[in-house]
């Protein structure tokens, strides 16, 4: 086996501890993402294009906590033959690395004492890891609102961090945000004695601000903190035509993780769209720095550049993952760049130290005529050039669904007769505009993957159209004299119809409501709406009585619908909360028989040649068994990214169909399959213990209607 120079492995992997000058080694896999430039790439290479069909499972490990609708999205951390991973209900825990074998278990289930409100059950994608030298290794995470300190060898909270070995991320937000939600969910990055994190935040209007902030990894202080909705006097606050913005404006939040140049000092945000996502009425103007991808002093939280990847975002259109680190060739010149893939299939290849685009990136004339009063759109939107889009960005150029019966193509055919569609840019409607590539991308939160050796890009990607439509919504609540069962229709149109749709039967990949009262008590009612859980936001905010009344709509209590709401304890309502218009949901343009309304490929995998700005080969990535059986190769939506390996394999599980798979990365071809408990909607990751090379992906299924799983499972090569 050819022998790799050691002193270019280390400095790749080098740590970014400012007490430890010892290198990770490449056995690991040390960072979310694999590394701090976000590549997804290991330099790895027992497990090889002539050994991989030989993989088999090594190991299993159970956490015991999942259920009928829990998730794992996690990327788990192996260091030094210890893997970190992270459970349905948010429990921390680390295994043997070669063996599965369970070493401790953290449960934060309360973080202020058994007697305390219960954490919220949000998605969790990773943690971070901190090497101070000697015994001070801390691992760093969020479960709900709460970002924990743990001691990466005992699993116990490090009591000098924050209060007892944890922050509330609600707190430090420069405005009061202790009842909306805050909570993490991919994890921070660190940069010397710095955890640099993010938040996901609410889409609705009534949304905290997603500033991102840098906290002491020994004492939990905050160090810095970058406004990415500025506030006076500070760069981007002139693109905000209500200058009061900054006060009452949410989102604009780093939810999809971060990339870092450690040698320059400069982290790199993807920052979302601002609240509410699909009206912008009430935040006029460019909205920087939201949709934008920024540069910041990673030890100062200075701003460096920025690069906005759409302009006034009314189409969920944020960066849905970290830019990836690239250097590519370019006339001659090597260029230190980064690669941002979007939801629209775009990449924005920028210069690291500059931001400015690598390839021409032009302003195009978008449609512009909203029907919907207050609303301004921007007049043009940036479309790079130079590289190749990765996914189909109109139906008129995809077709549609032609696979299933003739009664049921004729149906969406009319159906889309009664829809504004066209360009990727057409307004928000009431009449339903078709939103593709749709919500969840083409590319997602799982992100590309990198190999610094040939400078090719890969990227997962869905191509399944949506559909967005909006409402009239509906005044604020009087306060009395009227009966519960309207005070909670109207809140249930206020709070839950984007998600579970105008009629409680659920949209894209929120559940139906439809017969909930059959599942869940009142007291158990009320307790989801104080902590939320998954998707769910909780809704603090709302007032006892406004959630009595959310409850009997919800739970269908007929026989106290005609009660008397009253309302004292509500606070009175900011304006800039109460819209216009709300979403009817997140709603799938499918057949009749649930498949995507367009014609397949319904999901892909893609790798892109930088230094060429071509595509070196494209392969449709994941099954329908049913259509399979009949030789129909058609794709699935895709969750969770691949890993690519010196060598020379792509892994990715994703897929609907709980496959996971390894294809050779040069030309596409899929070399081995394996079947998972559950579908892996997850990164996997790559790393060698006791000498042995194995891949770990996560088993939660619960996306897509799937059923849920809680294990992690481990391949590796037979021993010999």
């Amino acid at each position: 086996m050819h022998r790799l120079p050691v002193i270019p492995i280390l400095l790749i992997f080098c740590m970014g501890s400012c007490h430890s000058p010892s290198p990770y080694k490449i056995t690991d896999w040390p960072v979310y993402g694999g590394n701090k430039a976000a590549t997804h790439y290991s330099l790895l290479r027992q497990i090889d294009t002539n050994n991989v069909t030989r993989l088999q499972p090594a190991w299993e490990y159970h956490t015991g906590d999942g259920d009928s609708i829990s998730q794992i999205q996690v990327n788990p951390l192996i260091i030094n033959g210890t893997l970190y991973g992270i459970s349905p209900k948010l429990k921390l825990f680390a295994l043997d690395a070669a063996t599965g074998q369970l070493q401790w278990v953290f449960n934060p289930e309360h973080p202020h004492g058994q007697d305390s409100e219960k954490i919220q059950l949000s998605a969790c994608r990773g943690l971070a890891y901190y090497d101070g030298g000697g015994k001070d290794q801390r691992l760093f995470y969020s479960a709900g609102s709460f970002l924990y300190c743990i001691d990466a060898h005992s699993g116990s909270p490090i009591d000098s961090f924050g209060l007892n070995g944890h922050l509330d991320l609600h707190d430090d937000l420069g405005r009061d945000a202790k009842d909306l939600y805050v909570v993490g969910t991919t994890p921070g990055i660190i940069y010397k004695d710095l955890l640099i994190t993010g938040t996901r935040v609410a889409e609705e209007a009534a949304a905290a601000p997603g500033h991102i902030r840098a906290y002491d990894v020994h004492t939990g202080r905050l160090r810095w903190i970058f406004h990415t909705i500025p506030y006076p006097g500070e760069k981007g606050y002139e693109t905000w035509d209500d200058k009061e913005a900054y006060k009452n404006i949410g989102g604009a939040n780093t939810w999809a993780g971060f990339s870092l140049d450690e040698e320059k000092g400069i982290v790199f945000a993807p920052i979302g769209s601002a609240s509410f996502d699909f009206y912008g009425g009430k935040r006029l103007g460019d909205d920087l720095f939201a949709n934008c991808v920024v540069a910041l002093d990673a030890a100062t939280g200075r701003r460096i550049w920025h690069y906005q990847t759409v302009h006034h975002d009314v189409w969920d259109r944020d960066p849905p993952t970290a830019p990836v680190l690239v250097t590519i060739k370019k006339d001659g010149r090597t260029i230190e760049a980064l690669a941002q893939t979007t939801k629209a299939g775009f990449i924005f290849l920028l210069d690291r130290q500059t931001g400015q685009p690598v390839y021409p990136v032009e302003e195009r004339s978008v449609p512009t005529g909203s029907e919907l009063t207050g609303e301004r759109l921007s007049p043009t939107q940036p479309f790079p050039t130079g590289l190749p889009v990765f996914a189909r960005q109109s139906l008129a150029g995809a077709g549609l669904n032609s696979l299933v019966p003739d009664s049921s193509y004729q149906d969406i055919v009319q159906r889309l007769q009664h829809y504004k569609t066209g360009s990727m840019f057409t307004p928000p409607s009431k009449e339903g505009t078709i939103i593709f590539p749709g919500f969840d991308g083409a590319a997602e939160w799982g992100g590309p993957a990198y190999d610094p050796s040939t400078g090719w890009l890969y990227v997962n990607a869905n191509e399944m159209p949506w559909i967005l439509t909006l409402v009239d919504a509906k005044p604020p609540l009087p306060r009395q004299n009227i009966a519960k069962i309207t005070a909670g229709v109207n809140l249930y149109k206020m709070n839950c119809m984007t998600c579970h749709g105008p009629d409680r039967q659920g949209s894209g990949n929120y559940p139906s409501l439809q017969g909930v009262g059959k599942k869940y008590t009142e007291d158990q009612f009320l307790d989801l709406l104080s902590t939320g859980r998954r998707m769910m936001p909780a809704f603090k905010q709302l007032s006892p009585a406004e959630k009595d009344a959310l409850a009997i709509f919800i739970l269908d209590f007929r026989r106290r619908q005609k009660e008397t709401f009253t309302d004292t304890a509500r606070a009175p309502e900011n304006p800039y909360h109460y819209l216009p218009y709300n979403s009817t949901g997140y709603n799938k343009f499918l057949t009749k028989e649930g498949y995507p309304a367009v014609s397949p490929p319904w999901g892909t995998l893609t790798a892109i040649d930088l230094n060429k700005g071509t595509i070196a080969w494209k392969d449709t990535l994941g099954d329908y068994p049913e259509l399979k059986a009949k030789g129909i190769h058609t794709g699935t939506e895709n969750y969770g990214g691949p890993v690519v390996t010196a060598g020379g394999i792509l892994f990715i599980a994703a897929t609907s169909d709980a496959k996971f798979r390894a294809y050779n990365k040069r030309t596409g071809q899929l070399l081995w399959e394996a079947g998972l408990p559950a579908a892996g909607f997850a990164t996997p990751s790559v790393y060698q213990a006791g000498g042995r090379q194995y891949v770990v992906i996560a088993c939660g299924g619960g996306k897509l209607h799937k059923h849920s799983g809680d294990s992690y499972v481990a391949f590796a090569l037979p021993e010999k």
